[in-house]
């Protein structure tokens, strides 16, 4: 059975002065956050945007395919900490997403670097999410094991 998440969002004004809210109507895990345009190109203020959320998706993803990888070759992490850097930007004709920047802190017990970075370009390549942004922006893993 195929899994739906829903979210939905309201704005009011125009895009340089208005502003709106966004929600996860499907778990209600946040309510209400605030957007705007000053928050994707100059200061978030306490709003968040678009490529935020699509940065938190990503390392969320990231690290549940890291960690589904790790766990398959025997060594499940203790630990990975997880952060991806989504830039948007003007380009030619407008603005848009240019890029996701991977970058993971891990540690578990019988782990190796090369098999942990093997596993994270992996994980990079194989998260549903990268899966759907392939194609259409740069993708980098910078992965580190701790020890």
């Amino acid at each position: 059975m195929a899994a739906v998440s829903r979210a939905e969002a309201t704005w009011q004004g125009d895009l340089p002065s208005g502003s709106g809210k966004v929600s996860a109507a499907s778990s209600r895990a946040f309510n209400d956050l605030g957007v705007s345009w000053a928050a994707r190109t100059q200061s978030h203020n306490g709003n968040t945007s678009p490529e935020e959320l699509v940065a938190a998706a990503h390392a969320t993803c990231f690290a549940m395919a890291l960690s589904a990888g790790l766990g398959r070759a025997g060594t499940p992490p203790e630990r990975l900490n997880v952060s991806a850097e989504v830039t948007f930007d003007q380009v030619e004709g407008g603005w848009a997403v240019k890029s996701s920047a991977l970058t993971v802190r891990g540690k578990g017990p019988g782990i190796d670097s090369g098999a942990f970075k093997q596993a994270a370009q992996g994980a990079k390549d194989g998260c549903p999410i990268s899966k759907a942004l392939q194609g259409n922006i740069q993708m980098s893993v910078d992965a580190t094991l701790e020890s």
